[in-house]
């Protein structure tokens, strides 16, 4: 199935017309036409079986033909990850995060981040691109940066984690983690949190959790969380 997405297709409608760069690529680079079956989301769990009725490159209009809604998935994962020093290593972790299944992402700017500015344009299309290409009704929210103290001040209701590298007592993340459970997890720069950000993080209730014994990088990190996240809740 291939998926378009746009998010203002919505199930009160009967019919709908994409915007002029959509229906460019719909007619001119894929060739559609007329009464060619179109699979659209809005990012919010909807699948539209829609059929093509103006096959026009500056207003591609099609039918809806029915109207499916999917499941929220059992637990939801926020990871807050710090930017990589190169910006494609961040542009990985978000695809391959979004492949596997995650619902937000929020880039912490912390003291030893090497990148203190981060642009997130670019990162929304990587998302949501990867978000088409693995046939997923959700787009997962890419919030603003943020400094990691003003990030601790935020009032979440899951359960939060912190991954960090300093040797002290700590369970492995899969040992900690239970099914169907909100998470949000830590995962620090190249350089690790600092002592000073590990302190706050435990006095606001994150708890320590170890991601194996080998030293990941931060990119590689987010995803080893991603993945043993999804992996307990299959």
């Amino acid at each position: 199935m291939q998926l378009f997405y746009d998010a203002t297709i919505n199930e009160n409608l009967n019919s709908f017309i994409f915007d002029k760069e959509e229906s460019k690529h719909i007619i001119k680079v894929l060739r559609k036409k007329e009464n060619d079956i179109l699979f659209v989301t809005n990012g919010l769990g909807h699948l539209f079986k829609t059929e093509i009725t103006l096959a026009s490159d500056s207003k591609c209009t099609v039918r809806i033909l029915s109207v499916e809604k999917a499941e929220k998935s059992s637990y939801q994962l926020h990871l807050a990850v710090a930017p990589t020093k190169m910006n494609d290593r961040y542009e990985w972790f978000l695809e391959k995060a979004t492949e596997i299944g995650i619902s937000e992402i929020t880039p912490i700017i912390c003291d030893h981040s090497e990148r203190k500015v981060v642009k997130t344009d670019r990162f929304d299309k990587i998302i949501l691109a990867a978000m088409k290409q693995s046939n997923q009704l959700f787009l997962p929210k890419l919030n603003e940066p943020i400094a990691l103290k003003d990030f601790l001040k935020k009032e979440f209701n899951c359960t939060k984690y912190i991954a960090h590298c300093e040797e002290t007592s700590k369970k492995t993340l899969k040992k900690s983690i239970k099914p169907s459970t909100d998470i949000l997890m830590l995962i620090g720069p190249e350089g690790d949190f600092s002592e000073k950000e590990i302190k706050l993080a435990l006095e606001n209730n994150y708890i320590p959790v170890s991601l194996g014994n080998t030293r990941l990088r931060t990119e590689t990190a987010a995803i080893v969380a991603c993945h043993s996240v999804a992996f307990i809740n299959e």
